[in-house]
């Protein structure tokens, strides 16, 4: 869905970014950390056709940023770290004004400002002033905003800056909904705890570098790593789960990892067929490493 290649940009006596090449599959989100100043957002500028590189190539869905501006801004949604909203404009105006700045017509805007203010939980909010709402809100309808014209690459940074712990929930399952509809998400924080619940790839940009050279898949969207202790030894731990259809990866009498669907319903059944089994379970849970560990790890490659 996205393609980078050998990207460069120059600021006056300031080279931001260098020789950046990077891929994200459709369908995903991929978080973009990095320390302050390391450049990831004048890659998401970039990537949203907004600054032309000094060299390299951008592809969004197949058309390149540089010839095809405009088509780019048609698939794509952003939201910069410092936006601005309306404040004395209600919910559906500002809707209204982003669905007419994305070129809907006026016959289907209406529909598709309340789709969006559903997607985000603002449909009871649509005759509210922009300023009226909580600071959460207001990043509802900005991330709205975004979305109004269905595009089919979100790009967002730092978006839970600011926000209180209630306000980071909802922004995250927000976004792994927009991302099960359809749209692929890159993220931008140099806050792991905030991308921890729904990134699955990272790419790490320092000093301008992606760190490593390329993404890094921290953990499956369909499928996850799960960790399987038992209370009491049984050697026939590994030949149960087999027997269930299970991917094993390894087990011995205590203990096995296995790769499993995140369903809660399956996981559910899965330590019911174990307990009726009589074995003793001790523990179960993913084993997926998490972005902190991911990112420290590739660092402290570079580093050496």
């Amino acid at each position: 869905m996205i393609e980078v290649r050998d990207l460069t940009y120059e600021y006056p006596a300031t080279r931001a970014l260098e020789d950046v090449s990077l891929s994200v599959p459709g369908g995903t989100i991929t978080a973009l950390v990095g320390p302050n100043g390391a450049g990831k957002t004048t890659l998401l500028r970039c990537l949203a056709a907004l600054e032309p590189p000094y060299s390299g190539t951008v592809a969004i869905d197949g058309l390149d940023t540089g010839a095809n501006p405009r088509e780019i801004h048609a698939r794509l949604g952003y939201l910069p770290d410092f936006y601005g909203l309306y404040d004395d404009l209600t919910v559906r105006r500002c809707l209204t004004y982003a669905a007419r700045a994305h070129a809907i017509a006026p016959s289907l805007a209406p529909p598709a400002v309340e789709k969006a203010a559903r997607r985000v939980g603002l449909l009871d909010r649509l005759e509210s002033k922009a300023g009226e709402l909580s600071r959460g809100l207001r990043q509802r309808l900005a991330i709205a905003q975004a979305i109004v014209h269905e595009p089919k690459v979100l790009l967002l940074d730092e978006p839970a800056a600011g926000l209180d712990p209630q306000a980071r929930r909802d922004l995250s399952t927000l976004l792994v909904s927009l991302r099960d509809a359809g749209m692929t998400l890159v993220v931008s924080s140099h806050i792991l705890a905030e991308l921890e619940d729904y990134c699955s790839e990272m790419i790490i940009i320092d000093k301008g570098r992606v760190a490593g050279g390329k993404p890094i898949k921290v953990k499956e969207v369909e499928r996850v790593r799960y960790a399987i202790e038992l209370a009491t030894a049984r050697a026939d731990l590994g030949e149960f789960l087999h027997g269930e259809g299970i991917d094993v990866l390894e087990a011995d009498d205590r203990h096995a990892s296995i790769v499993f669907t995140p369903n809660a319903a399956a996981r559910a059944k899965l330590v019911r067929d174990l307990v009726g089994a009589g074995f003793e379970l001790a523990s179960f849970g993913a084993e997926g490493r998490s972005l902190e560990e991911a990112y420290f790890a590739e660092v402290g490659k570079e580093a050496s």
